[in-house]
């Protein structure tokens, strides 16, 4: 039994007194900054160097305060929602469909790239081996991105439902330009990643974020098979975040994304050039295909 004078005591005393004041902060102040978590899509340092200028331009533009973080994987940012840790993330697809059905978040804006609101998944290999098809793709190893991750996981396993093949081995790359170098590299056959249309003569998918390490990637690696068309991903918000603060943050983030700044921030992280803003109905498309292979949301990161 710890005693009432005993240091550890008042200790215990003081972290509750810290944690209740915490709860009672009104969300977006020093005390309590609103949460906003950035999906691993690129390596780590380019998030946090880009999501450190986003919530400078939020701070300096809205009267709210900000905490940014990138977790290392959907799951994480998921899971954040429910525990109220996340008010803010930009998620994938995949990941909002299932951060949806858990905890009910909303997507309220969606990336345009070029102009479009929507993107393939594509199916790559190298160039100088003998995969010329999806049935080429059967008993051979094969890499994924994350069993979060729309392109790189969810439209792919309808292609190979569609085309009637399993691959042999399967692997986890955590990101897509990991599927990129490990393909590049001949540690598997094939892999999954997400695809953009080519703009003014230069690639926007998946194989660009490798071309600083590998310039000819473009020749040494090509596309197999592209998928169907799927809503870009959102930025959600946490249901219960204030109307009224839900609004001044897209304002803000669509006034940033017109900047030099914004532009680089969201191409550098998710290939973003615009937004627009974004309801639930957007990504009924991809609950149908769910259902079309079988799989509920949570079955498939279990």
């Amino acid at each position: 039994m710890i005693s009432l004078k005993s240091p550890i005591f008042y200790s215990l005393v003081l972290m509750f007194l810290l944690s209740c004041s915490m709860e009672r902060a009104p969300l977006g102040t020093e005390k309590n900054p609103i949460k906003i978590y950035f999906t691993p899509s690129v390596e780590a340092k380019k998030i946090e160097d880009h999501s450190k200028t986003i919530k400078k331009y939020l701070e300096v533009n809205t009267p709210y305060k900000y905490k940014v973080a990138s977790p290392t994987s959907y799951i994480a940012v998921i899971e954040a929602f429910g525990t109220k840790r996340a008010d803010v993330a930009a998620l994938n697809t995949f990941g909002y469909i299932l951060a949806q059905e858990k905890y009910g978040v909303e997507a309220r804006i969606i990336f345009l790239r070029y102009g479009s609101d929507t993107y393939k998944a594509q199916i790559i290999t190298k160039n100088d081996n003998k995969i010329n098809s999806m049935k080429d793709l059967d008993k051979k190893k094969f890499a994924f991105v994350d069993p979060s991750s729309t392109s790189g996981y969810l439209l792919p396993l309808k292609m190979f439902k569609d085309a009637g093949i399993a691959p042999s081995e399967t692997v986890f790359a955590s990101r897509h330009d990991n599927v990129v170098t490990m393909i590049y590299q001949g540690q598997v056959d094939a892999g999954a990643t997400f695809y953009s249309p080519p703009e003014k003569g230069k690639i926007q998918d998946a194989r660009r974020l490798v071309k600083t390490q590998y310039p000819d990637v473009e020749e040494k690696i090509k596309i197999l098979q592209l998928s169907e068309p799927i809503p870009n991903d959102p930025i959600v918000f946490r249901k219960d975040v204030p109307e009224e603060m839900k609004s001044t943050i897209i304002n803000t983030l669509e006034k940033f994304i017109k900047t030099k700044d914004g532009k680089d921030a969201f191409y550098a992280i998710y290939g973003a050039t615009n937004f627009r803003k974004a309801s639930d109905k957007d990504y009924d498309v991809v609950r149908k295909m769910l259902k079309t292979i079988g799989k509920s949301a949570e079955s498939l990161v279990k």
